[in-house]
C-alpha cells in the first residue's frame, strides 16, 4: 500500500521566535508492506508543541489517529492510538518498546471532546502537571501557597486546579487580562495577575504571596525563577517543567540566587514526562474520574488543517494559545 501524504517541515534553522516564513507543507508518499511489521496510521489530531525538528524533515509531535493498515498483531486495523506520530497526514511506525504509543478506547475517533482530552488532561500535559504538582516533585499539603507560571497554558491551567483539589492556595500569571479572567472565573484560582502590567516582578510577587510561596511550578524560568525564590518560604519546593523566556533568547537567562536557595533549604528539581512513564495509567484513572466529576476543566483550543500548524506554532510562542493547542488533520 502506498498513500500520498503531506506534512510540515521547517526550511532552515531558527533563529529566535519562530514565523510562519519558515514552515513550508510538503508532500511524499509513504510505503507498507504487509511483511514489514510496520503500523500506517491516519493522523486526526497532533499537539503544537514538537518534538526534534530538522530542516527539511517531518517533524515528530503527540498526537492521535486511526490504523489504516498493520502487519503487527498488536494493532488492528481501526485501532485508535495516541502516541509520538507527526505534522502529517500519516505516519509510519515500528512497535518497540521504545516507541511511545498505545491504543485509546474503541469509537474515541467518534468522540471528539474525549479524543482532545486524551491529548491534552488525559495526555503528557496531564501527565506532568499531575507528577509535577501532586505526586512527585511537589507534594503539596493542604493550605500551601502555590505559584504557577504560564497558568494558562496546557500544563499550569492543570496545574492550579490540581493544587486548588490537595487543599491549595493558589496564583497563577499569564499574558493578558482576558487570561486572568480565565483563571480566576472559570478555572478555580484564588487570585490571577498579568505578568505583562508588572514592572517589578519581585514586588508582585511580594504583594500577592504576602506570607511567601511554598510551592512554584515553573514553566518560564529566567527571572521569573529569580523573582520566585525571593518570595519563597524555608523549605519551600520549585518544579521545573519549562523555561519558555530562555528558548528563543538566550540573553533572557538568569543565573538563581543561590544564597535564597541555600539559605532558605529550598529543594529544585527538573523533570519531563517521560520520567513518570510506568505510571501512566495510575495517573489518567485519577485524572480522568476528576474530569467526570467536573472537578477539572481541561481547556483545548483546536486550529484546523495542516497548513494551520505555522500560524498555530507561531501564536504558541506569542504566548496568544489558552490551555492545550491541537491541531485538527482529520
Amino acid at each position: 500500500m502506498e498513500v500520498e501524504s503531506r506534512y510540515v517541515a521547517v526550511r532552515h534553522h531558527v533563529e529566535g521566535f519562530p514565523s510562519e516564513d519558515d514552515f513550508e507543507v510538503k508532500t511524499g508518499k509513504l510505503s507498507w508492506r504487509p511483511e514489514s511489521g510496520e503500523v500506517l496510521v491516519r493522523n486526526l489530531l497532533a499537539h503544537v508543541d514538537a518534538g526534534g525538528i530538522v530542516p527539511g524533515e517531518r517533524v515528530t509531535a503527540y498526537g492521535a489517529g486511526k490504523v489504516v493498515a498493520s502487519a503487527c498483531a498488536e494493532y488492528k486495523e481501526g485501532d485508535v492510538v495516541a502516541g509520538l506520530l507527526g505534522w502529517e497526514d500519516y505516519t509510519l511506525f515500528r512497535p518497540t518498546p521504545g516507541v511511545l504509543m498505545y491504543k485509546l478506547p474503541a469509537g474515541s475517533d467518534d468522540d471528539d471532546l474525549h479524543l482532545k482530552h486524551h491529548l491534552s488532561a488525559l495526555g503528557t500535559s496531564g501527565m506532568t502537571a499531575y507528577a509535577g504538582s501532586l505526586y512527585e516533585v511537589c507534594k503539596p499539603q493542604r493550605g500551601e501557597k502555590v505559584f504557577v507560571s504560564a497558568a494558562s497554558g496546557s500544563i499550569g491551567s492543570l496545574v492550579g486546579q490540581f493544587a486548588k483539589l490537595a487543599g491549595c492556595y493558589v496564583v497563577g500569571c499569564t499574558s493578558s487580562n482576558a487570561k486572568v479572567e480565565l483563571l480566576k472565573n472559570q478555572l478555580g484560582f484564588d487570585d490571577a495577575f498579568n505578568y505583562k502590567e508588572e514592572p517589578d516582578m519581585k514586588s508582585a510577587l511580594k504583594r500577592y504571596f504576602p506570607d511567601g510561596i511554598d510551592i512554584y511550578f515553573d514553566n518560564i524560568g529566567g527571572k521569573m525563577l529569580d523573582a520566585a525564590l525571593v518570595s519563597m518560604n524555608t523549605h519551600g519546593r520549585v518544579a521545573l517543567c519549562g523555561a519558555i523566556s530562555e528558548y528563543t533568547d538566550a540573553s533572557h537567562r538568569a543565573a538563581p540566587d543561590l544564597l535564597e536557595v541555600i539559605y532558605k533549604r529550598i529543594a529544585i528539581r527538573g523533570f519531563v514526562v517521560w520520567d513518570f512513564l510506568t505510571r501512566f495509567n495510575e495517573f489518567t484513572g485519577i485524572i480522568g474520574d476528576w474530569i467526570r466529576q467536573g472537578k477539572v476543566q481541561p481547556i483545548v483550543d483546536v486550529s484546523n488543517g495542516l497548513e494551520s500548524v505555522p500560524s498555530a506554532l507561531t501564536a504558541l510562542y506569542l504566548g496568544l494559545n489558552i490551555g492545550k493547542k491541537l491541531i485538527k488533520l482529520a
